[in-house]
């Protein structure tokens, strides 16, 4: 690895440790000129699927694009970039799973809900609303009760409520 600092070839790894969700390997190197100190990470490189579009065109997987599209969705909510992170690595992995060459965005954006629905139900609801292409307020309204209804109580520790809390509303 060529030193960052001044360019040199050779440097030494001081300390290995695993990174992220165990998938990639954290390297602290020191360079043998300038003795300046940086970190490096590993990752195994594979072949991601493409993903073949509604309209049928295919395009390479990226997971900045899948990240950005969740952002989106996540914008203005309470949710750190590492719960983010760790949903498109569990993403990533299910493509890599599937052991296809292709994989269709329809099942991607499956997974996005999936596990948007885990981190934020707002969130859940803003990517449903474009993804499903909600037709009227109905729609939207048949959502939310399906979501109310399917929370587990592990999810509901974690998110306010939809609708505001029963109580307030004078429902017992």
């Amino acid at each position: 690895m060529r030193c960052p600092f001044c360019g040199a070839p050779d440097t030494r790894v001081i300390d290995s440790r695993l990174a992220g969700e165990g998938d990639q390997v954290r390297r602290r190197r020191e360079c043998l000129s300038c003795s300046e100190r940086f970190t490096t990470y590993e990752n195994a490189e594979l072949n991601m699927p493409r993903v073949v579009k509604r309209d049928g065109s295919r395009e390479p997987f990226t997971d900045e694009k899948l990240k950005s599209g969740m952002m989106q969705a996540l914008e203005k909510r309470a949710v750190s970039t590492d719960r983010v992170e760790e949903a498109v690595a569990r993403i990533k992995r299910k493509l890599l799973g599937q052991g296809e060459r292709e994989v269709s965005s329809r099942r991607i954006g499956e997974w996005v809900m999936e596990e948007l629905r885990g981190l934020d139900q707002v969130a859940y609801i803003r990517f449903a609303s474009v993804y499903l292409s909600f037709a009227d307020v109905q729609a939207f309204r048949e959502v939310i009760e399906r979501l109310e209804k399917d929370l587990t109580p592990e999810m509901r520790k974690h998110q306010m409520p939809l609708l505001g809390d029963e109580e307030e509303n004078g429902q017992d």
